[in-house]
């Protein structure tokens, strides 16, 4: 098991990634400590995970908030005695739009959760962290912050991810004496909740069957399907770990070869 007896801060817990990083983190043998907005997501989520409660602990968690941060940490030190590895799935993805039509309020909101708010989180991990000799900071990015995609339009999600991969440099300059080590992982189109309804939506504004959407997304592949949420966790699990242990400061597209860089 890659985090026996490990214990895991996991953001933004919902139906989708969040979720399939803490179940891929609890078969590897962690408790995961799950925040997120919505009280009926985590609930729901942890009683999934765990029914028993005994390796999967929640708080309702805004990461825009200090202290509510600080309160997620000092419950996965309450539980389960300390943190090994945060995973940053909590983001504002919901804003639309380009710079012609921008509200900057808007924008300023997205900063604020997606490259603010986890560094918030990650801050407020850090004396744990740090007690427990090192661990890892897993950052959810897109790969739509170095090649924008067509489909939609995004600017300020991908702009905000953007600045979360710069963050990350110094990031992991500055935690590693420390044994922190801080990674990116950047998916594309990824299978899940989100883009099934894109592709429900487009399908029903254009009168065409889902399956033809779907083909138009990977047909850009180099492997001959989408990426899925597991897939996605799969690959956070492994910067967790400490099969990853030197490596620091870089990003990982998954994304089935759609870009390669």
């Amino acid at each position: 098991m890659l985090l026996r007896n490990k214990t895991v801060v996991i953001s933004g817990v919902g139906a989708g990634l969040g979720h399939q990083v803490a179940a891929v983190c609890v078969r590897e043998g962690a408790s995961v400590v799950l925040g997120a907005r919505t009280e009926a997501n985590l609930a729901k989520s942890a009683g999934e995970l765990d029914p028993s409660g005994a390796r999967a602990a929640w708080r309702v968690t805004d990461i825009g908030d200090e202290a509510q941060c600080a309160a997620l940490a000092a419950l996965a030190v309450e539980r389960f005695g300390g943190i090994d590895a945060v995973v940053h799935v909590a983001a504002l993805d919901s804003l639309f739009g380009g710079l012609r039509d921008a509200d900057f309020d808007s924008w300023h909101r997205v900063v604020d959760v997606n490259l603010f708010g986890t560094l918030r989180m990650t801050r407020a991990c850090l004396p744990s962290l740090t007690a427990r000799g090192g661990g890892s900071v897993v950052l959810i990015g897109t790969q739509s912050s170095v090649a924008a995609p067509s489909q939609v339009q995004q600017a300020a999600y991908a702009a905000s991810k953007g600045g979360l991969v710069s963050a990350m440099y110094s990031l992991a300059r500055e935690l590693g004496p420390d044994r922190i080590r801080v990674n990116t992982v950047q998916p594309g189109w990824m299978w899940g909740p989100p883009v099934e309804a894109y592709v429900r939506f487009q399908a029903r504004s254009e009168g065409v069957p889902e399956a033809e959407i779907l083909a138009r997304l990977t047909e850009r592949m180099a492997l001959p399907e989408l990426a899925t949420d597991a897939d996605v966790a799969e690959t956070v699990v492994f910067l967790a770990s400490d099969r990853s242990r030197a490596i620091t400061g870089q990003s990982l597209l998954v994304n089935a070869g759609e870009l390669m860089r």
